[in-house]
């Protein structure tokens, strides 16, 4: 009975240390949070040495509850003027997809802070 209650405060910390390795793999490996920008191609510029992604952007993006943040990302080509885009950003990574949507597909948060009827 001793020996079980001796090892007890190890188990705890066993578990401790396990939650805090899942919680960051969660967070830093499969979250992420998805964000709305509006292409402005003057905001672009052209770099060299990444290999097939020529081009930076570097734009006002919005969560889905219009919570602004400025957004580095890199595109092998210049997008459409106007276009708005869906971001998907892990925390460590940036941005790691992007997708173009409809004016109807932006949250409602994102269309007041961006202005959007």
């Amino acid at each position: 009975m001793e020996d079980i209650k001796e090892k007890i405060p190890m188990i705890i910390a066993v578990i401790i240390i396990i939650a805090l390795l899942v919680g960051a793999y969660y967070f830093l490996v499969i979250h992420k949070d998805l964000y709305y920008t509006q292409i402005d191609n003057t905001k672009i510029e052209e770099v060299s040495g990444s290999g097939d992604m020529n081009y930076q952007y570097t734009l006002k993006a919005y969560s889905k509850n219009g919570k602004e943040k400025e957004i580095q990302f890199m595109t092998s080509r210049e997008l459409r003027e106007g276009a708005y885009l869906e971001l998907e950003i892990m925390q460590i990574r940036g941005v790691v997809d992007w997708k173009e949507v409809q004016t109807n597909d932006l949250p409602d948060d994102v269309k007041t802070v961006m202005n959007i009827e």
